[in-house]
Parts: C-alpha cells; structure tokens; sequence
C-alpha cells in the first residue's frame, strides 16, 4: 500500500510538473506571408528574437550543393544600413549574443538581448531578410570562412565524413544524399548572380517565421512587427518538387578510408520515414533502448560486459521527408568489424522478438518526460521549438502535446517498428577504415 501511494505522488509530480511547463502563444500572419509567434514570459529581462527559413541544404541545385550553408555565413556580412563587419559588434555591444545555424530543411538566425533592445533585433532581423548586401567582396570573404571550416569539421577531423558517406549510400534521387556543408568546387565555381538569385528566391516573408519569445509587451510588441517586417514585399511562392526513394530490398555495401583515423568503424543504416510519423518518435525511442547511456543495451553488453568495442551507439536522424537510423561501433583492439556487427544486430533481433520490459519502458517515459520539461525549460529553447515545431512539422502545437505521442507508443509498438525498418536487406553497411600511406 505504501509503494501504492509512492507511485501516485510521482505520478502526480510528474503531471503537475508537465503541465506547469505549457507554453503560451500568440500567432498570426502579415499580409506579406511572413508567419509571427509571439511567446510573452516576464519572469526574466531576456528576449530572443529569431527568424527561421525553409531553405535548407535540400533546396539547392546539385550542381550548387553548399548554397544554403554559405547563406547562413553570408548573411552576416553586412546590410544597406549595417556595415560590413559590423553586424556582431552592434550586437555585443548591446549585450547580446548571435548565431545561426543550417540543416537540410531549414536555416535558423537568432539574437538573444536584454529585452529593453528588443526592438534592435527586430530591426536587425528586417534588415537580413530586406537589405542584405551581397557582393563579390563579401562571397569572396565567405568562401575562405567556408573552406577553413570543412577543413576544421569534417576534413581533419576524425570520422568527418561519416554521415556524407552513409547518405550518399542511403539516397538516389533525393537531395538529402549530399552534405549540408556542400562541395567547395561547386561554391568556387557559383558566379554572383547565382547567389543574389538564391537569396532572392529564398529569403523572403513568405518563406519564413518570426518568433519573438521573452520579456515583451504583445501590444508593443506587434506594432514594432508590423513596423519593421510589414512593408517587406512578398516574392514568388516556391515549389517544391517531391522526391520518392525506392524501397531498400538488398543490403547496400560501401567502403570509405579516413586518413583521420586509427580505429575503424562498422556502420549501419537504414533509411527511415518522415520527422512527421508516428514511427519516426518510436525510432527515437529505440535509440533510447539501445544506446542512451551506460545501463543502454548496446553499450552495457558490447562495451561493459564484452569489452568488444571502445565506442558503440544508435540514432536516430530525423527530417523533413525522410530519416536514417544509424548504429555504429569502433572495435577494441583485435575485435573484427564482422564480429562486432554480430553483436549489434543480436539486439536489433532481440528487440524485434521481445517486448521491452516494463521497467525498460517506464524508464523510457521518464527520460522523455524530462527531455520535453528541459526542452522548454529557456526562451531560447522555446524559441527555437516554436519556429521549427511550425515550420517543419506544420503543428506548431506540439510544443505542448508531442510528449503525449511518447506517452502513448507501447511496447508492442516497438517492437513491431524494429521490425518494420531495423531488417539486414533494407539498409547501407558501411566499413570506415584507416587510410593507408602508400
């Protein structure tokens, strides 16, 4: 009786503390297309300020991959009524701080201020998308800051290319299958008029949300909006075409050398559906299962108990169209790659015939619950959910119920979503080995 009552007060912690975590907003749209959210929180003085922009790696033509990436640097470089080299100087010396950042389906910027300058970020975010100054000098600036960081991430760094190799196995026809930082040739060989065309085509209101979220009066709030963003025209709707993969039916074999690295790796992915389905969150959960943490299935069996691997993991890649699901191990010493495959998918197997356990899924749902209460827990956070929840998912309330999807998959689901997907002929293996001098 006493475990009983126990139970029932976490229980109702836990609930109360969910519910303590709704997040309140305000949306509507400005006669140019431009999506505004607006997220009223006064408990401290901060204010974030952030545009978001469905452009992305996979909008990019595939003789210009690397457009969407170089924009997000790009746009920085200065304004009509910012000078070059100015933007980052203006906002900390205003006591704030930037950035942005690019995926496949979207670029985000964002400005986080006292909220006293609330006004300066939305003045400076009109201006990105309104007045950018994009000439040789600032592409030809941009293009040395691009090369050194594909140097820096991906090229010198161990396992950079890891993630460009598996796409390019696991898409065809998509644009998913290159690498959001692109091909350096393709950006040397882009003339100006290819970049102001992007920009032109990309970068506009109707392509975009603006979510205000912090220490902010709404009634102010909206007219400094309209003020600075609804005397923006509105340009061409974009389309969009739609890409279809075939299903994967026979494993999918490739080799890459890494002269980064010592250790090889054994990689397997599969192709997987959209962010959108319902299967994508039980995906999310069975990386969980699998490889979140040392009491994680893979990493206690292969790396504690076996002493198999150095390193030993799942995860889950979630987009816009499609997915990968992605499970990876670096063996220990002499350990074969073949050897340390046959561990993996021993537990893929496990989990495709066995039901989690009820303690596994109840721990499950804890660390969902207090990954949806952390992720809310910052108007930065909250910002950025809001804009992405929107844009990409088209259910903007999910901020406040996508715990509730979690909450309901079962055990059964689980295993029946391994079996659909997690299966030998529907997926890319990939052996990552040392390079070797000639």
């Amino acid at each position: 009786m006493k475990k009983s009552i126990i139970y029932l007060a976490s229980l109702l912690l836990s609930t109360t503390s969910i519910m303590a975590q709704e997040v309140k907003f305000e949306e509507y749209d400005l006669s140019n297309g431009l999506h505004v959210v607006l997220h009223q929180d006064n408990s401290a003085p901060v204010v974030t300020t952030s545009v978001m922009y469905h452009v992305g790696a996979k909008d990019e033509n595939p003789e210009r991959t690397g457009f969407a990436h170089f924009f997000e640097h790009l746009l920085f470089e200065g304004t009509q009524n910012i000078p070059k080299g100015k933007w980052f100087e203006i906002v900390s010396s205003n006591g704030g701080r930037n950035n942005a950042n690019t995926t496949d389906d979207r670029t985000y910027y964002y400005e986080v201020f006292p909220s006293n300058n609330l006004e300066l970020g939305l003045w400076m975010e009109s201006e990105r998308m309104l007045h950018p100054v994009i000439n040789q000098d600032g592409v030809d600036t941009q293009n040395e800051v691009v090369k050194e960081e594909k140097r820096l991430r991906v090229d010198n760094q161990p396992y950079g290319h890891f993630l460009a190799e598996i796409k390019k196995l696991i898409f065809t026809k998509h644009p998913y299958r290159w690498a959001t930082i692109g091909s350096m040739d393709h950006l040397d060989a882009a003339t100006l008029e290819e970049f102001q065309a992007f920009n032109k085509k990309f970068y506009i209101p109707n392509n975009a949300v603006l979510v205000v979220a912090g220490d902010l009066d709404i009634a102010k709030t909206k007219k400094m909006v309209q003020d600075y963003f609804g005397d923006i025209p509105r340009k061409a709707d974009i389309k969009r075409k739609t890409f279809v993969e075939e299903p994967i039916i026979t494993e999918i074999k490739g080799t890459y050398y890494d002269a980064n690295i010592s250790t090889p790796a054994i990689v397997l992915a599969y192709r997987t559906p959209s962010m959108k389905t319902r299967d994508a969150y039980v995906l999310n959960m069975i990386s969980t299962v699998l490889s979140d943490g040392k009491s994680s299935r893979l990493y206690k069996k292969i790396v504690d108990n076996k002493k198999m691997a150095m390193q030993v993991g799942a995860f889950n890649v979630s987009e816009e169209d499609y997915g990968m699901y992605v499970l990876y191990g670096l063996p220990l010493g002499d350990v074969k790659l073949t050897d340390l495959e046959t561990e993996i998918d021993e537990e893929i197997v496990k989990l495709q015939n066995e039901l989690i356990s009820e303690r596994e899924y109840q721990k499950l749902q804890n660390k969902y619950e207090n990954k949806f209460v952390n992720a809310n827990s910052s108007v930065e956070g909250i910002a950025n959910s809001l804009a992405r929840y929107y844009m990409l998912y088209g259910d903007i309330n999910l901020i406040n119920n996508e715990i509730n999807i979690y909450k309901s998959i079962t055990r059964e689901e689980i295993k029946a979503v391994a079996n659909k997907y997690l299966n030998p002929n529907q997926r890319v293996r990939l052996e990552y080995l040392p390079k070797k001098d000639k």
